[in-house]
């Protein structure tokens, strides 16, 4: 699927409950310690134990295996070490069962980021055998973009290789997700529903006060989720007058924008491998970060000057906030 230039494979979901049976009470990862160490007390408490047979799927809780922090991390702090682990983890399907406990306790960051795994292995997760075939064909055709179409396809597959149709990833379950995530508090998530055309309210004053709030908010997380929501979908829709929307320079202002506030965007990003290996678009040069890409290959000479205005005027709400 594709929204102007910003891709969304929406098609998974976390159904923890398979995971955990299909792992057989697997130890937790490496990247369990390094991700769900610094998480509040919930997440340090709670650890799966190996169970009998007769209870594939018990949780218990243990004492935590170090001391726990005096007080709960900052919230900001802990986000940034789960989606720099989405960023990072070479086995995505290990970080996902390793975020089972907390997403089942109903945690925001990790629903958040666990519908971004399943997000980007959706496509994956469907058919393994189909998705390999598909990329041999693709591949094929050739083209200046097939070795780099290839090497992000490769990437997918590589760090989604333990998902299988079993795991049942659905729209729906992302969905699920992010509701919970939203009603949670979790403002990336809030804005990925309005994107994905299910917001929490489709009222005119409630889009366009959660529009207020994303830019308001300097999180670069929900600028980006919000992005497909504010290109042509938006077009029309009282709801975004006089804000950044209703155009494909809109919706990749709200992405560059992002990118400034420091989302990933670099040549092996998720953000750039979901473009290439989802819908195709790939940079030809292999070093390129989204926002080389953007004003080498999408946007016209003219249209250049028009975009960095808009990116100034989203990023000037930012500051605002910042000064007050």
């Amino acid at each position: 699927m594709a929204r102007g230039l910003v891709l969304a494979a929406l098609a998974t979901v976390l159904v923890a409950g398979l995971v955990w049976m299909r792992d057989g009470g697997a130890a937790p990862s490496p990247v369990a310690d390094s991700v769900l160490s610094p998480a509040p007390p919930v997440d340090i408490a709670v650890r799966r134990m190996a169970a009998p047979q007769d209870r594939p799927g018990v949780i218990e809780v243990q004492p935590p295996a170090r001391p726990a922090p005096a007080r709960p991390l900052p919230a900001v702090p802990r986000a940034a070490t789960l989606v720099a682990a989405f960023e990072r983890a070479p086995d995505l399907y290990a970080l996902s069962r390793d975020l089972a406990p907390a997403v089942m306790a109903g945690d925001a960051e990790a629903l958040w980021v666990n519908s971004r795994i399943h997000d980007y292995c959706g496509g994956y997760a469907a058919s393994p055998a189909g998705y390999a075939r598909d990329t041999d064909v693709l591949a094929q055709l050739g083209g200046h973009g097939a070795a780099a179409l290839r090497n992000a396809r490769d990437r997918v597959a590589q760090r989604c290789g333990r998902f299988a149709p079993v795991d049942a990833l659905t729209v729906a379950g992302i969905v699920r997700q992010r509701e919970q995530a939203a009603l949670a508090g979790h403002l990336a998530a809030e804005a990925s529903l309005l994107a994905m055309d299910v917001p929490l309210d489709d009222s005119p004053e409630y889009l366009r006060d959660l529009v207020e709030r994303v830019q308001h908010s300097g999180d670069a997380q929900a600028f980006s989720a919000l992005s497909p929501g504010m290109g042509v979908a938006a077009s029309g829709q009282r709801a975004f007058s006089g804000l950044v929307a209703g155009t494909q320079f809109a919706e990749l202002a709200w992405q560059l924008a992002a990118c400034r506030q420091g989302l990933a965007c670099g040549p092996g990003s998720a953000l750039m491998t979901q473009y290439c290996a989802s819908g195709g678009i790939c940079s030809r040069d292999g070093t390129q970060d989204f926002a080389h890409f953007v004003y080498d290959a999408a946007i016209p000479r003219q249209g250049a000057e028009q975009v960095e205005d808009m990116v100034d005027t989203l990023l000037q709400g930012v500051s605002r906030r910042l000064e007050q």
